[in-house]
């Protein structure tokens, strides 16, 4: 007959191979969103100083189908552009939410003699490393490892909220379109007023008069 005291040691003995299979064991999940980036081109026939007849109507068209999400930026593969074609690139993307870039990155091949290249770029987030599924080998956890999928809910979260996957890389910059500031002045009017009672905010009062026969 064991004693139980030893059938304990050898239980412990057993689980101990079985704790170390796997398991995370840092504070900081190894599950971490992942941007991509995919660039989408159109080139469109320029002249000396502007477009080509029907080349903005085509651009508003190309738009409108690839319907670029918050993020995605829109720049012109050519620095020596024309500026007359820039300003209608720029007026167009500006209907559409987005702001030209300076300069777009290198798209291998350069455009035909002639023509301007837009490039298009959107961005995404996701955490590849969450779709396999976990280890199943954690049921004895006696050193407090964190599990295999450890962080893939907040940042799987994160990374299908976040509104411009960019920010996921190099954080956000104020460019001065909104800042706190701003977003804040009706709030800080509302405040400033003075109350009802001394004639600050008064409602303003109508009476309809009914009229005899």
């Amino acid at each position: 007959m064991t004693p139980r005291p030893l059938l304990l040691v050898l239980t412990l003995a057993a689980a101990l191979p079985l704790a170390g299979c796997g398991g995370y064991r840092g504070l900081e999940t190894i599950h971490q969103p992942v941007v991509t980036q995919t660039d989408y081109t159109l080139d469109l026939l320029a002249g000396p100083d502007r477009l080509g007849g029907g080349e903005a109507q085509r651009l508003r068209g190309w738009l409108d189908t690839l319907a670029p999400p918050h993020g995605a930026t829109i720049a012109i593969d050519d620095p020596a552009a024309p500026p007359g074609a820039r300003a209608e690139i720029a007026a167009v993307a500006a209907d559409h939410g987005l702001r030209l870039a300076t300069r777009a990155a290198p798209q291998g091949d350069a455009p035909p003699p002639g023509t301007l290249r837009v490039v298009v770029t959107r961005s995404s987030a996701s955490v590849p490393s969450c779709t396999a599924p976990a280890p199943a080998a954690t049921l004895v956890n006696f050193d407090a490892h964190a599990s295999g999928s450890f962080g893939c809910a907040i940042n799987g979260t994160l990374a299908a909220m976040v509104a411009d996957p960019n920010d996921l890389l190099h954080g956000k910059s104020d460019d001065g379109a909104t800042t706190a500031t701003t977003a804040a002045k009706a709030i800080g009017v509302w405040r400033k007023a003075a109350p009802t009672g001394a004639g600050g905010t008064a409602l303003k009062s109508e009476s309809t008069t009914m009229g005899g026969r």
